[in-house]
């Protein structure tokens, strides 16, 4: 166990040392295609984010930060070409996007010595770091979602003999938490439907007509694009209640529900961090970034749910770079410190407010064993005439007790497939 060194002694080490390269934070984005509504605020954000500790910090550490964009178009092919375009730059962290491509990344950045950061989505059960030593998933997953939707609901009511729908795109990420709810409807014995949904989405007619026609009380959707204002408007077309509709959080910004105007009124969305502008950061980043020009795309973007995730996603690499700077006493990090950085990461409600967050995101700490973070889920709402989303229910806890031996069952598979040791000592 490496001691941390106190600021000044970093500081020392850190005057003392040459000229640094900028420290690298590739953004595998995805400002084209059928997901680009998706891809481009959160690719503002994290960009912005770095741009900001540039203009106003000097970087990190006193080393600059460059954020270098390759355009996947949420192709998981152009993804992993992305990435071994990229590797060579003196990447710290990626940051797929992506299901698909996290999933077809982690042997190889593993075998690299590059950590992931699959915030949200991914691997869910690489939340096991004794097993995924280079992949985080912090601070929740699909399958926490899936337990805050249920949890939810039962916070509203008696849901035994109920019925809930899941709409889920027809892939990697879609089925992710299919598992977990089907867990979840034996413990409190509600009905689960299954509805899968093709990429790139456009086309749910029979889906919604069978809704429809057997009425669940709730319907969960794990959708991403054009996915979700389809399934949003194909719900106000047959007057589904929209206050019994919940989306995962990459079915919960700006872009799903507006194109439905008035009919998406109600319609609720998990998530894992703040909504909204009203957070001292953004003044400086309209201050440093966007009035000096420097903003990564029109500056339009700024408050929004997808921004603000990227922004966060950002923010929590620059403290695990932070960390991995004190660590090892060097501001000139590389992978593999960044790696112990990430392990090492605390983030309290006195660093959050700090950096200009103050309520944004729960309070977690990460460790070898467990890379998942608290797993602490909220619940936001839309208001179609002030088009804003408000949070209605606070980060809560979700059912570990369910959640948990699913990740050691998965991800003790995995080691067993891939003849791999335990990484925590």
């Amino acid at each position: 166990m490496k001691m941390k060194l106190g600021t000044m002694a970093v500081a020392a080490v850190m005057a003392a040392s040459p000229v640094m390269a900028d420290l690298v934070f590739p953004s595998l984005s995805y400002r084209t295609g059928p997901y680009a509504a998706g891809g481009i605020p959160f690719a503002d954000g994290y960009a912005d984010y770095f741009n900001l500790l540039n203009a106003r910090d000097g970087g990190i550490g006193g080393v600059m930060t460059s954020v270098p964009e390759c355009e996947t178009g949420y192709n998981t092919e152009k993804g992993v070409e992305c990435y071994e375009s990229t590797k060579g730059e003196g990447a710290l962290v990626y940051q797929p996007l992506s299901t698909g491509i996290t999933y077809q990344l982690i042997p190889k950045a593993t075998a690299d010595g590059i950590p992931i950061h699959s915030m949200g989505y991914g691997r869910t059960s690489a939340a096991n770091g004794d097993v995924f030593s280079n992949v985080f998933n912090y601070p929740a997953n699909y399958w926490n979602g899936a337990s805050g939707a249920i949890n939810y609901l039962m916070s509203q009511g008696d849901i035994a003999g109920k019925k809930i729908a899941l709409v889920y795109h027809n892939s990697a990420y879609g089925k992710e938490p299919i598992r977990t709810l089907e867990e979840l409807s034996k413990k409190h014995g509600f009905e689960l439907t299954l509805l899968p949904v093709d990429h790139p989405g456009q086309e749910q007619k029979s889906q919604w007509l069978q809704i429809r026609r057997e009425k669940p009380d709730n319907v969960i959707m794990y959708g991403w694009g054009v996915m979700n204002q389809v399934a949003v408007q194909e719900a106000a077309n047959i007057r589904y209640p929209m206050e019994d509709f919940i989306g995962i959080w990459w079915s919960g910004s700006e872009n799903d529900v507006l194109p439905a105007g008035d009919a998406a009124n109600g319609y609720k969305a998990l998530t894992f961090h703040g909504v909204g502008s009203d957070f001292p950061v953004f003044a400086d980043i309209q201050k440093y970034v966007v009035d000096a020009g420097n903003a990564a795309g029109a500056g339009d973007q700024i408050g929004t749910v997808l921004y603000n995730r990227g922004l966060y996603a950002a923010m929590l690499a620059a403290e695990a770079a932070k960390t991995a700077q004190e660590i090892h006493g060097t501001a000139d990090i590389t992978a593999a410190m960044m790696r112990d950085g990430m392990e090492a990461l605390e983030i309290t409600e006195a660093k959050m407010a700090a950096l200009g967050l103050p309520g944004f995101g729960p309070e977690f700490n990460v460790s070898c064993a467990n890379h998942g973070g608290p797993g602490l889920v909220g619940m936001t709402q839309w208001d179609a005439s002030a088009k804003t989303w408000s949070l209605i229910n606070e980060f809560a806890p979700s059912d570990m007790d369910v959640i948990q031996p699913l990740i050691d069952e998965d991800s003790a598979a995995y080691a067993a497939e891939n003849n791999i040791a335990s990484s925590c000592k």
